[in-house]
Protein backbone atom coordinates (compact mmCIF):
# COMPACT_ATOMS: atom_id res chain seq x y z
CA UNK A 1 0.00 0.00 0.00
CA UNK A 2 3.04 2.43 -0.01
CA UNK A 3 2.26 3.20 -3.38
CA UNK A 4 -0.67 4.73 -2.47
CA UNK A 5 0.87 7.60 -0.60
CA UNK A 6 1.85 10.52 -0.90
CA UNK A 7 5.76 11.40 -1.39
CA UNK A 8 4.75 13.86 1.32
CA UNK A 9 4.24 11.51 3.82
CA UNK A 10 6.80 8.67 2.50
CA UNK A 11 9.14 11.04 2.84
CA UNK A 12 8.29 12.33 6.55
CA UNK A 13 10.38 11.21 9.65
CA UNK A 14 8.59 9.79 12.66
CA UNK A 15 9.07 12.08 15.35
CA UNK A 16 11.81 10.25 17.33
CA UNK A 17 10.68 11.15 20.47
CA UNK A 18 7.37 9.22 20.32
CA UNK A 19 9.12 6.63 18.18
CA UNK A 20 11.02 5.92 21.45
CA UNK A 21 8.37 6.47 23.91
CA UNK A 22 6.08 3.97 21.90
CA UNK A 23 8.86 1.51 22.17
CA UNK A 24 9.77 1.81 25.56
CA UNK A 25 5.95 1.06 25.99
CA UNK A 26 6.24 -1.69 24.01
CA UNK A 27 8.58 -3.01 26.50
CA UNK A 28 6.68 -2.24 29.37
CA UNK A 29 3.73 -4.34 28.09
CA UNK A 30 5.97 -7.22 28.47
CA UNK A 31 6.55 -6.80 31.66
CA UNK A 32 9.92 -5.27 31.71
CA UNK A 33 10.68 -2.37 34.05
CA UNK A 34 11.14 0.41 31.62
CA UNK A 35 12.50 3.82 33.27
CA UNK A 36 11.14 6.50 30.64
CA UNK A 37 13.41 9.64 30.55
CA UNK A 38 12.61 10.16 26.71
CA UNK A 39 9.28 12.36 26.58
CA UNK A 40 9.21 15.82 27.75
CA UNK A 41 5.76 14.95 29.79
CA UNK A 42 5.46 16.73 32.98
CA UNK A 43 4.82 14.00 36.05
CA UNK A 44 2.76 16.37 37.86
CA UNK A 45 -1.16 16.55 37.48
CA UNK A 46 -2.71 19.63 36.35
CA UNK A 47 -3.24 22.30 39.09
CA UNK A 48 -6.94 21.21 41.11
CA UNK A 49 -7.98 24.91 39.98
CA UNK A 50 -7.55 23.84 36.72
CA UNK A 51 -9.42 21.11 36.28
CA UNK A 52 -12.15 22.54 38.64
CA UNK A 53 -12.37 25.26 35.95
CA UNK A 54 -12.76 22.39 33.02
CA UNK A 55 -15.72 20.55 35.06
CA UNK A 56 -17.28 24.11 36.04
CA UNK A 57 -17.47 24.86 32.10
CA UNK A 58 -18.92 21.48 31.54
CA UNK A 59 -21.33 21.67 33.73
CA UNK A 60 -22.36 25.21 32.40
CA UNK A 61 -22.90 23.51 29.11
CA UNK A 62 -22.02 26.80 27.16
CA UNK A 63 -19.12 25.27 25.91
CA UNK A 64 -20.09 21.99 23.69
CA UNK A 65 -20.64 24.21 20.13
CA UNK A 66 -17.67 25.15 18.09
CA UNK A 67 -15.95 28.00 19.60
CA UNK A 68 -14.25 30.68 17.34
CA UNK A 69 -11.75 29.25 15.05
CA UNK A 70 -9.01 31.50 16.72
CA UNK A 71 -10.39 31.15 20.52
CA UNK A 72 -12.44 32.59 22.84
CA UNK A 73 -12.33 36.47 23.09
CA UNK A 74 -11.73 36.05 26.79
CA UNK A 75 -9.00 33.86 26.44
CA UNK A 76 -7.07 36.03 23.74
CA UNK A 77 -7.43 38.89 25.62
CA UNK A 78 -5.69 37.43 28.58
CA UNK A 79 -3.31 36.20 26.33
CA UNK A 80 -2.31 39.17 25.23
CA UNK A 81 -2.68 41.36 28.58
CA UNK A 82 0.32 38.65 29.91
CA UNK A 83 1.77 39.04 26.65
CA UNK A 84 1.91 42.77 27.57
CA UNK A 85 2.77 42.90 31.09
CA UNK A 86 5.23 39.93 31.73
CA UNK A 87 6.83 39.46 28.66
CA UNK A 88 6.82 43.61 27.66
CA UNK A 89 5.05 42.94 24.12
CA UNK A 90 3.71 46.22 24.05
CA UNK A 91 1.73 45.63 20.86
CA UNK A 92 -0.02 42.42 21.43
CA UNK A 93 -3.88 42.82 21.02
CA UNK A 94 -6.52 39.85 21.26
CA UNK A 95 -6.23 39.88 17.19
CA UNK A 96 -2.81 39.18 17.27
CA UNK A 97 -3.83 36.01 19.15
CA UNK A 98 -4.51 32.40 17.65
CA UNK A 99 -5.26 29.86 19.83
CA UNK A 100 -4.67 25.78 18.41
CA UNK A 101 -4.60 22.95 19.60
CA UNK A 102 -1.32 22.97 21.55
CA UNK A 103 2.07 24.77 20.14
CA UNK A 104 2.67 22.30 17.55
CA UNK A 105 -0.30 22.83 15.69
CA UNK A 106 0.53 26.28 15.53
CA UNK A 107 3.44 25.82 14.55
CA UNK A 108 2.36 24.10 11.74
CA UNK A 109 0.05 26.99 10.83
CA UNK A 110 2.42 28.80 10.66
CA UNK A 111 4.77 27.46 8.10
CA UNK A 112 2.24 26.32 5.92
CA UNK A 113 1.17 30.37 5.95
CA UNK A 114 4.51 31.45 5.29
CA UNK A 115 6.61 29.26 3.10
CA UNK A 116 6.57 28.77 -0.45
CA UNK A 117 8.62 25.89 -2.27
CA UNK A 118 12.23 25.96 -1.79
CA UNK A 119 12.01 28.83 0.76
CA UNK A 120 14.83 28.44 3.61
CA UNK A 121 14.14 28.82 6.99
CA UNK A 122 17.25 29.01 9.63
CA UNK A 123 17.19 26.65 12.68
CA UNK A 124 19.14 27.23 15.82
CA UNK A 125 19.98 23.79 16.66
CA UNK A 126 19.90 21.35 18.44
CA UNK A 127 16.35 21.88 17.81
CA UNK A 128 12.83 20.45 18.74
CA UNK A 129 12.55 17.47 16.64
CA UNK A 130 9.42 18.69 14.54
CA UNK A 131 10.75 21.79 13.65
CA UNK A 132 12.89 20.57 10.05
CA UNK A 133 10.17 17.90 9.32
CA UNK A 134 7.01 21.22 8.95
CA UNK A 135 9.31 23.06 7.61
CA UNK A 136 9.79 20.19 4.74
CA UNK A 137 6.35 19.37 4.59
CA UNK A 138 5.30 23.05 4.08
CA UNK A 139 8.25 22.71 0.71
CA UNK A 140 10.48 24.50 2.96
CA UNK A 141 14.27 23.36 3.21
CA UNK A 142 15.51 23.93 6.47
CA UNK A 143 19.27 25.77 7.06
CA UNK A 144 20.78 24.49 10.58
CA UNK A 145 23.30 27.20 12.29
CA UNK A 146 24.76 24.37 15.12
CA UNK A 147 25.41 25.25 19.14
CA UNK A 148 27.66 22.78 20.79
CA UNK A 149 28.43 21.79 24.18
CA UNK A 150 31.33 24.38 24.71
CA UNK A 151 28.91 27.43 24.51
CA UNK A 152 25.93 25.38 25.63
CA UNK A 153 24.59 24.91 23.18
CA UNK A 154 23.84 28.46 21.26
CA UNK A 155 24.21 29.01 17.89
CA UNK A 156 25.12 32.79 17.52
CA UNK A 157 23.74 35.94 15.88
CA UNK A 158 27.04 35.72 13.83
CA UNK A 159 26.27 32.28 12.33
CA UNK A 160 22.66 33.36 11.85
CA UNK A 161 24.21 36.28 9.68
CA UNK A 162 26.11 33.98 7.42
CA UNK A 163 23.40 31.82 6.85
CA UNK A 164 21.06 34.38 5.56
CA UNK A 165 20.79 34.04 1.86
CA UNK A 166 18.01 36.09 -0.51
CA UNK A 167 15.80 32.27 -0.08
CA UNK A 168 15.59 33.18 3.45
CA UNK A 169 11.76 33.54 4.95
CA UNK A 170 11.93 32.99 9.15
CA UNK A 171 14.13 31.85 11.76
CA UNK A 172 13.44 29.54 14.05
CA UNK A 173 14.87 29.34 17.93
CA UNK A 174 13.15 27.75 21.37
CA UNK A 175 14.57 29.42 24.23
CA UNK A 176 14.32 27.56 27.30
CA UNK A 177 15.62 25.42 24.56
CA UNK A 178 14.02 21.82 23.68
CA UNK A 179 16.41 19.10 23.78
CA UNK A 180 19.16 21.25 26.09
CA UNK A 181 17.67 23.34 28.41
CA UNK A 182 20.11 26.35 27.01
CA UNK A 183 18.55 30.32 27.95
CA UNK A 184 18.90 32.74 25.66
CA UNK A 185 20.16 36.31 27.07
CA UNK A 186 18.58 39.55 26.38
CA UNK A 187 22.07 40.64 25.20
CA UNK A 188 22.31 37.81 22.82
CA UNK A 189 18.32 38.41 21.78
CA UNK A 190 19.34 41.69 20.65
CA UNK A 191 22.08 40.93 18.56
CA UNK A 192 19.75 38.08 17.10
CA UNK A 193 17.32 41.05 16.83
CA UNK A 194 19.69 43.16 15.11
CA UNK A 195 19.99 40.30 12.49
CA UNK A 196 16.79 39.90 11.15
CA UNK A 197 15.76 43.39 10.98
CA UNK A 198 19.14 43.64 8.64
CA UNK A 199 17.25 41.85 6.09
CA UNK A 200 13.56 42.66 4.48
CA UNK A 201 10.19 40.57 5.27
CA UNK A 202 12.40 38.14 7.49
CA UNK A 203 10.36 37.07 10.43
CA UNK A 204 11.48 35.38 13.71
CA UNK A 205 9.73 32.17 15.37
CA UNK A 206 9.74 32.68 19.08
CA UNK A 207 9.32 29.27 20.91
CA UNK A 208 8.93 29.88 24.23
CA UNK A 209 6.82 26.95 25.45
CA UNK A 210 9.34 26.27 28.42
CA UNK A 211 9.16 30.09 29.70
CA UNK A 212 7.55 28.82 33.12
CA UNK A 213 10.63 26.32 33.74
CA UNK A 214 13.30 28.94 33.47
CA UNK A 215 15.91 29.00 36.16
CA UNK A 216 17.77 32.50 35.06
CA UNK A 217 14.96 34.69 36.50
CA UNK A 218 15.27 36.29 33.51
CA UNK A 219 13.16 35.15 30.51
CA UNK A 220 13.30 37.73 27.63
CA UNK A 221 11.06 37.82 24.53
CA UNK A 222 12.61 39.13 21.11
CA UNK A 223 9.19 40.63 20.31
CA UNK A 224 9.79 43.05 22.92
CA UNK A 225 12.47 44.80 21.59
CA UNK A 226 12.42 48.00 19.32
CA UNK A 227 11.31 46.95 15.98
CA UNK A 228 10.68 43.54 16.34
CA UNK A 229 6.90 43.26 16.73
CA UNK A 230 5.98 42.98 13.12
CA UNK A 231 9.00 40.80 12.89
CA UNK A 232 8.21 38.12 15.39
CA UNK A 233 5.64 35.33 15.91
CA UNK A 234 5.53 34.20 19.34
CA UNK A 235 4.77 30.75 20.22
CA UNK A 236 3.80 29.76 23.62
CA UNK A 237 1.11 27.30 25.36
CA UNK A 238 0.08 25.46 28.84
CA UNK A 239 1.86 22.40 27.80
CA UNK A 240 5.00 22.62 30.25
CA UNK A 241 4.51 25.31 32.56
CA UNK A 242 1.01 24.19 33.78
CA UNK A 243 1.56 20.70 33.52
CA UNK A 244 -1.37 20.60 30.71
CA UNK A 245 0.35 18.18 27.57
CA UNK A 246 -3.11 16.60 27.39
CA UNK A 247 -5.61 19.31 27.30
CA UNK A 248 -3.51 20.40 24.01
CA UNK A 249 -3.84 24.20 24.13
CA UNK A 250 -0.90 26.50 22.70
CA UNK A 251 -1.41 29.92 20.95
CA UNK A 252 0.60 32.61 18.67
CA UNK A 253 1.09 36.13 19.28
CA UNK A 254 1.88 37.34 15.72
CA UNK A 255 1.48 40.84 13.54
CA UNK A 256 -2.44 40.81 12.05
CA UNK A 257 -1.33 39.73 8.67
CA UNK A 258 0.72 36.77 9.76
CA UNK A 259 -2.45 35.87 12.49
CA UNK A 260 -5.38 36.54 9.89
CA UNK A 261 -4.00 33.99 7.84
CA UNK A 262 -3.30 31.09 10.47
CA UNK A 263 -6.75 31.93 11.72
CA UNK A 264 -7.60 30.89 8.14
CA UNK A 265 -5.78 28.18 7.46
CA UNK A 266 -6.83 26.67 10.97
CA UNK A 267 -10.30 27.44 10.07
CA UNK A 268 -10.08 25.04 6.61
CA UNK A 269 -7.73 22.26 8.98
CA UNK A 270 -9.49 21.98 12.42
CA UNK A 271 -11.21 25.01 13.18
CA UNK A 272 -11.51 26.07 16.71
CA UNK A 273 -9.45 24.04 19.81
CA UNK A 274 -11.29 22.24 21.99
CA UNK A 275 -13.97 24.81 23.87
CA UNK A 276 -13.73 22.87 27.86
CA UNK A 277 -9.51 22.54 27.48
CA UNK A 278 -9.61 26.31 26.39
CA UNK A 279 -12.18 27.36 29.87
CA UNK A 280 -9.09 25.20 31.56
CA UNK A 281 -6.59 27.34 30.34
CA UNK A 282 -7.76 30.65 30.96
CA UNK A 283 -8.09 29.87 34.79
CA UNK A 284 -4.51 28.67 34.20
CA UNK A 285 -3.35 31.86 33.30
CA UNK A 286 -5.23 34.02 35.46
CA UNK A 287 -5.65 31.99 38.53
CA UNK A 288 -3.01 30.89 40.79
CA UNK A 289 0.30 30.56 39.80
CA UNK A 290 1.75 29.02 42.68
CA UNK A 291 1.15 25.48 41.82
CA UNK A 292 3.32 26.47 38.31
CA UNK A 293 5.74 28.03 40.86
CA UNK A 294 5.99 24.94 42.92
CA UNK A 295 6.47 22.61 39.66
CA UNK A 296 9.41 24.81 38.68
CA UNK A 297 11.66 24.62 42.22
CA UNK A 298 10.93 20.79 41.75
CA UNK A 299 12.55 20.75 38.84
CA UNK A 300 15.21 22.53 39.68
CA UNK A 301 15.75 20.46 42.38
CA UNK A 302 15.96 17.50 40.22
CA UNK A 303 18.23 19.70 37.72
CA UNK A 304 20.76 19.45 40.13
CA UNK A 305 20.49 15.80 41.42
CA UNK A 306 20.82 15.04 38.17
CA UNK A 307 23.14 17.08 37.21
CA UNK A 308 25.34 15.51 40.05
CA UNK A 309 24.90 12.05 39.23
CA UNK A 310 25.62 12.91 35.27
CA UNK A 311 28.92 14.21 36.27
CA UNK A 312 30.20 11.09 38.10
CA UNK A 313 29.46 8.96 35.50
CA UNK A 314 33.16 8.79 33.16
CA UNK A 315 32.62 9.36 29.52
CA UNK A 316 29.52 11.91 30.10
CA UNK A 317 30.14 15.40 29.16
CA UNK A 318 27.42 17.83 29.71
CA UNK A 319 26.88 21.43 30.46
CA UNK A 320 24.42 23.02 33.11
CA UNK A 321 20.95 23.59 31.45
CA UNK A 322 19.21 26.72 32.37
CA UNK A 323 15.51 25.81 31.82
CA UNK A 324 13.03 23.17 30.59
CA UNK A 325 13.66 19.60 32.16
CA UNK A 326 16.23 17.88 29.74
CA UNK A 327 19.78 17.35 30.12
CA UNK A 328 21.85 16.80 26.68
CA UNK A 329 24.79 15.08 27.55
CA UNK A 330 28.15 14.67 25.00
CA UNK A 331 28.10 10.64 24.63
CA UNK A 332 30.78 10.50 21.84
CA UNK A 333 33.27 9.11 24.07
CA UNK A 334 31.31 5.70 23.92
CA UNK A 335 31.76 5.55 20.76
CA UNK A 336 33.81 3.05 19.26
CA UNK A 337 33.14 0.91 22.08
CA UNK A 338 31.84 -2.50 22.33
CA UNK A 339 28.81 -4.12 24.44
CA UNK A 340 28.78 -7.49 26.25
CA UNK A 341 27.09 -8.98 22.79
CA UNK A 342 30.82 -7.77 20.93
CA UNK A 343 28.25 -4.88 19.32
CA UNK A 344 29.97 -1.75 18.27
CA UNK A 345 28.42 1.47 19.71
CA UNK A 346 28.62 4.05 16.48
CA UNK A 347 26.16 6.43 17.27
CA UNK A 348 23.64 8.09 19.65
CA UNK A 349 21.29 5.46 17.99
CA UNK A 350 23.29 2.64 18.36
CA UNK A 351 24.06 4.17 22.63
CA UNK A 352 20.26 4.82 23.22
CA UNK A 353 18.93 1.31 21.83
CA UNK A 354 21.93 -0.20 24.11
CA UNK A 355 20.40 1.60 27.51
CA UNK A 356 16.98 0.83 26.40
CA UNK A 357 17.97 -2.60 26.33
CA UNK A 358 20.38 -3.63 28.87
CA UNK A 359 19.81 -0.24 31.44
CA UNK A 360 15.71 -0.42 30.65
CA UNK A 361 16.52 3.08 30.43
CA UNK A 362 14.50 5.36 27.36
CA UNK A 363 16.52 8.34 26.07
CA UNK A 364 16.42 9.78 22.74
CA UNK A 365 19.05 10.03 20.28
CA UNK A 366 20.61 13.74 19.75
CA UNK A 367 20.19 12.57 16.31
CA UNK A 368 16.76 13.51 16.26
CA UNK A 369 17.29 16.89 17.60
CA UNK A 370 20.54 18.00 15.01
CA UNK A 371 23.29 16.66 17.80
CA UNK A 372 24.34 13.32 16.21
CA UNK A 373 27.04 13.02 19.82
CA UNK A 374 24.37 13.66 22.88
CA UNK A 375 21.21 12.18 23.71
CA UNK A 376 18.22 14.08 25.27
CA UNK A 377 17.55 12.92 28.62
CA UNK A 378 14.29 14.02 30.34
CA UNK A 379 14.35 15.04 34.26
CA UNK A 380 10.58 15.60 34.40
CA UNK A 381 10.71 12.16 36.65
CA UNK A 382 10.27 11.48 40.23
CA UNK A 383 13.84 11.57 42.56
CA UNK A 384 13.49 7.71 43.43
CA UNK A 385 13.40 6.71 39.49
CA UNK A 386 15.86 9.64 38.30
CA UNK A 387 18.05 8.05 41.06
CA UNK A 388 17.44 4.34 39.64
CA UNK A 389 17.90 5.56 36.22
CA UNK A 390 21.15 7.03 36.67
CA UNK A 391 22.74 3.96 38.39
CA UNK A 392 21.58 1.86 35.91
CA UNK A 393 22.90 3.76 33.18
CA UNK A 394 25.92 4.33 35.19
CA UNK A 395 25.99 0.32 35.62
CA UNK A 396 25.40 0.04 31.79
CA UNK A 397 27.89 2.10 30.31
CA UNK A 398 30.99 0.43 32.20
CA UNK A 399 30.47 -2.92 31.23
CA UNK A 400 31.68 -1.04 27.79
CA UNK A 401 34.65 -1.85 26.56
Amino acid sequence: MKSILSDRINNMEESATLAMAKTARELKNQGIDIIGLSLGEPDFKTPKHIQEAAKEAIDEGKYFSYPPVAGYQDLREAIAKKLREQNHIGEAKAENIVVSTGAKHSIANIFMCLINEGDEVVIFAPYWVSYSEIIKLAGGVPVLIEGNLENNFKATAAQLKEAITDKTKAVIYSSPCNPSGSVFSKTELEAIAEVVKSKEDLVVIADEIYELINFTGQHASIGSFPGMFDRTITVNGFSKGYAMTGWRVGYICAPLAIAKACEKIQGQFTSGGTGIAQRAALAGLVGDQGPTEEMAAAYLKRRDLVLALLRDIPGIKTHVPEGAFYFFPDISAFFGKSTPENKTIESADDFCLYLLNEAHVSLVTGAAFGAPNSVRLSYAASESELKEALKRIKESLAKLK
